[in-house]
């Protein structure tokens, strides 16, 4: 089967959000789309994360791998309640809220703006 969405570090499959370079050294996490409890758009900034490139600066949040995410102006917070939390950053983070929220996960919603 093809992905709904597929870019260097996430691709979203039938059942599940897959994303590479999440563990070390460069192991994948498979979220299957009904353990994801919600999701949050984030505008990235010095402060949430933009300039680090993997890893986490809040104990309760882990940035998946990706290279250009200084680049990049909005990333996504998955809830899939445990106490840590996957933040990835998609090339195209609106064609992956779409397929989220195909799959009815909360706080998928294209409308309003990123938090900051």
């Amino acid at each position: 089967m093809t992905d709904a969405y597929r870019d260097a570090w996430i691709s979203c499959a039938d059942d599940a959000i897959r994303i590479r370079g999440y563990y070390f050294p460069w192991g994948a996490k498979t979220i299957p789309y009904e353990a994801i409890r919600s999701v949050e758009r984030i505008e990235q900034g010095a402060a949430t994360g933009q300039f680090r490139l993997w890893g986490t600066a809040k104990p309760t949040v882990w940035a998946s791998l990706d290279p250009h995410r200084m680049r990049k102006r909005e990333g996504l917070l998955l809830d899939v309640g445990r106490r840590i939390r996957p933040y990835i950053t998609p090339d195209d983070p609106a064609a992956v809220i779409a397929v989220l929220n195909r799959h009815a996960v909360p706080g998928a919603a294209p409308e309003g703006t990123p938090h900051r």
